[in-house]
């Protein structure tokens, strides 16, 4: 059986409808995969683009999610107008998750889209997989939380373990803690969860410190570390090449999956990292050399964070479609997408894939806190993960 590069899963009817004024846009995903059709990019040998399946089931659902959570939700899409009673807010929902007709059905999809690539990656069909629409990573088993219903990159996780994966690791770039998943597996000594992220003390969800490093038995299985504001482009490096890297090795993974966010770029609206454009191959080559080193090659890809949606995201997430498929991006994006950008109401599309304004080098104060947040977070999982310590 011919094993294929990279599958995509997407297609631009997948993601939340929250509404015009939610910060979460669904044209982030719609123009990375139209950027990279529009540059060649899907056109590459080995990539296949297989149809996307309609919502997962309640009981497949169930692998992760209480039963009557889902109950709960599938209530609150049916009949919005209940989300108004107090037991609505126990659930999650109201906020940032309001309640609208649809909602357990488009949740329920997006993780169909990821349980087909984590299908496609755990049967051997492809090598990897890239979700563009997945990446939800707040959810809680029994609640919605922090824009997720239903938590995707937790049930991909899950679907790699169902296919024979004895050592799951799941890698989390987002600028926000992936504390849902990292609680979902809290006491899951299979499951690594390795979050990269601007500190709680500064930023949503207020979680994801280094002495966060798992449940009685799963000790290590947790490893986070938290940056200052500010940190960078060269913060971003140090955690790649000082602890990710490092970490899976120790770790020794069966399959990586990744959240791959880029909310931390200095454009977006609800962070304070402060990273460029130019970072973003980076982290994907990273990515996909450590996948190609310890898990011979199997890796699932989601999209995540990312609220200016006519900036980074899609430049970002066709680079990474790019990596995937072991193809190049050109130097400036096609005159075409750019006018789809337009029809989009993204008044100034970028013309460069990696031109970006530089916001400036890392101060003094950020780069300290990044090296103490590096040390501390070795201290407490070197020991756990035979690392050894400085």
């Amino acid at each position: 059986m011919a094993v294929s590069t990279l599958a995509l899963v997407h297609d631009d009817t997948l993601g939340m409808k929250w509404g015009s004024d939610h910060p979460t846009d669904g044209r982030r995903h719609r123009l990375a995969v139209a950027l990279a059709e529009q540059a060649g990019l899907l056109d590459a040998p080995g990539l296949m683009r297989p149809d996307v399946p309609g919502p997962l089931s309640d009981d497949e659902l169930a692998r992760v999610f209480a039963p009557a959570f889902i109950a709960a939700i599938r209530r609150y899409s049916a009949t919005p107008i209940l989300a108004a009673e107090p037991e609505a807010q126990q659930w999650g929902i109201g906020g940032d998750n309001n309640a609208y007709s649809g909602m357990h059905e488009d949740s329920a999809r997006a993780c169909a889209a990821v349980t087909r690539g984590a299908d496609l990656v755990g049967t051997g069909t492809a090598r990897r997989a890239m979700i563009p629409a997945g990446g939800a990573h707040h959810g809680l088993s029994n609640r919605a939380w922090g824009f997720a219903i239903y938590n995707e990159c937790a049930l991909g996780a899950a679907r790699l373990r169902d296919h024979g994966a004895e050592r799951v690791a799941y890698v989390d770039l987002d600028v926000h803690h992936g504390n849902g998943v990292q609680w979902i597996f809290w006491d899951d000594p299979t499951v690594l969860t390795l979050s990269v992220h601007e500190s709680g003390r500064h930023l949503f969800p207020g979680s994801g410190f280094a002495e966060e490093v798992g449940g009685p038995g799963a000790e290590g299985s947790s490893v986070n570390l938290a940056l200052p504001p500010g940190a960078g482009d060269a913060s971003y490096r140090r955690a790649m090449d000082e602890v990710v890297v490092p970490v899976l090795e120790a770790w020794k993974p069966d399959v990586l999956i990744t959240q791959c966010g880029v909310d931390h770029h200095h454009g977006d609206p609800l962070s304070h990292l402060q990273t460029t454009m130019p970072l973003y191959p980076e982290l994907w080559r990273g990515l996909r050399e450590a996948a190609d080193t310890l898990c011979a090659g199997r890796w699932v890809a989601l999209g995540g964070g990312g609220y200016d949606p006519c900036n980074a995201p899609p430049r970002a997430w066709a680079a990474l479609i790019a990596e995937m498929a072991e193809d190049t991006i050109p130097d400036d994006v096609p005159e075409s997408w750019r006018q789809t950008m337009v029809g989009a109401e993204c008044p100034e599309p970028p013309v460069g894939w990696l031109d970006d304004a530089d916001p400036g080098a890392e101060g003094s104060a950020a780069a300290n806190g990044t090296a103490r947040a590096i040390r501390e977070t070795l201290q407490a999982v070197s020991g756990h993960l035979g690392m050894g310590s400085d």
